[in-house]
């Protein structure tokens, strides 16, 4: 698996990501390119141009990501329009099903099952399996990002990622950590963070408290679960382009979640696509709830379970189901560590070890 160790100002980190993954790069725009046309009939030279709508607010909102992003470009030789649009592919996708006579069970995305937990031996864990099609399994990469601006005062990070995009699963130096869980309402707010963007602030902020206050804050432009965690335990973020709800620990101190709203939501459109969705969140909490001073291989465990397959948390790409298993992140927050393995839990190509 391509590590790709970036540092600096924010168009320095992008060019150094940009360089290292050119080829990892081109492999996302292709594989996104494909997807527009085949499920929106939309060609890649519009998606770019979907893509130019966002610029001027996303310049206001948050100005170190799209230097990071134009050093990204450059690093990588593709146009900046072209990196941004893989960083909002999630909202150039919803924005065109926002119109109610779209029916939008046929948009794709990605899955995934999270789970947040302050254990008893009072260790707190944050794991997913990201769940999304196998041909975009080979563009994965891990960037270690530490920023050199001293007025940032942002702590180094860690994430797995889709070469080219800014951000997703992983933890930093200060022991906090993420994980995204796939959302479909209808609506996408350009005024507010997109879902990868949002992922990037938590990996910047100090603690749980303050990665949850800075997401409530700015809103997240389009739909998405965010799971946020640190030593002190995890917060679910269920977000839509209206409003962003905290899930809380429930007695067991857990946060499980998979591809379905779980809060009131009277005021969004969530039309089903993922009818595993609630079995496998079912299932998560099962495989939990008798567990005492879980470990991490125990965690491991709960995330390669076939009960449903192939549409169980630990996914394979046949038959009903569209997407597999990519990585599997299981961080341990209180001692700043964590482990991913590539490919399904029960069929791991590569392993590697994260550690603050």
């Amino acid at each position: 698996m391509l590590e790709i160790k970036c540092s600096g100002s924010p168009y320095e980190i992008g060019i150094a990501h940009g360089s290292a993954a050119k080829a990892n790069i081109a492999g996302s725009i292709d594989f996104y390119a494909r997807l527009f046309q085949t499920t929106c009939s939309l060609p890649w030279s519009e998606v770019r141009h979907e893509a130019a709508t966002y610029v001027a607010s996303l310049e206001a909102l948050a100005p170190r990501y799209m230097e990071e992003i134009r050093g990204i470009a450059e690093g990588s030789g593709r146009t900046f329009l072209d990196i941004l649009a893989l960083n909002i592919r999630t909202e150039i996708m919803f924005g065109l099903y926002s119109d109610v006579k779209k029916d939008m069970t046929q948009l794709p995305s990605d899955g995934c099952t999270a789970l947040g937990w302050l254990a008893d031996s009072n260790t707190s864990y944050l794991a997913q399996n990201w769940d999304w099609m196998a041909e975009q399994g080979p563009n994965l990469v891990v960037c270690h990002v530490s920023s050199q601006l001293d007025a940032d005062d942002i702590p180094a990070f860690a994430t797995v990622t889709e070469a080219g995009i800014i951000a997703k699963a992983g933890l930093n130096a200060a022991g906090v950590g993420c994980c995204l869980n796939a959302i479909k309402c209808r609506g996408v707010d350009p005024s507010k963070l997109p879902i990868h963007f949002a992922l990037r602030k938590v990996l910047e902020s100090p603690s749980r408290k303050a990665a949850v206050e800075t997401i409530k804050r700015a809103g997240v432009a389009g739909s998405g679960h965010i799971l946020v965690g640190d030593a002190t335990g995890a917060t679910g973020l269920e977000c839509t382009s209206k409003w962003v709800k905290e899930v809380r620990m429930d007695a067991q101190k857990r946060v499980c979640h998979t591809n379905h709203l779980i809060l009131d939501h009277d005021d969004v459109e969530e039309p089903p696509w993922l009818e595993d969705s609630p079995a496998r969140l079912a299932r998560v909490r099962e495989l939990t709830a008798g567990m005492v001073r879980p470990s991490l291989d125990d965690i491991v465990n709960v995330l390669s379970d076939t009960e449903g397959y192939p549409c169980s948390i630990n996914r394979r790409q046949e038959a009903a189901s569209v997407a597999e298993t990519l990585f599997t992140i299981v961080m341990d927050l209180t001692g700043k560590e964590a482990r991913v393995t590539f490919g399904r839990p029960s069929e791991v190509r590569e392993e590697m070890a994260i550690s603050f």
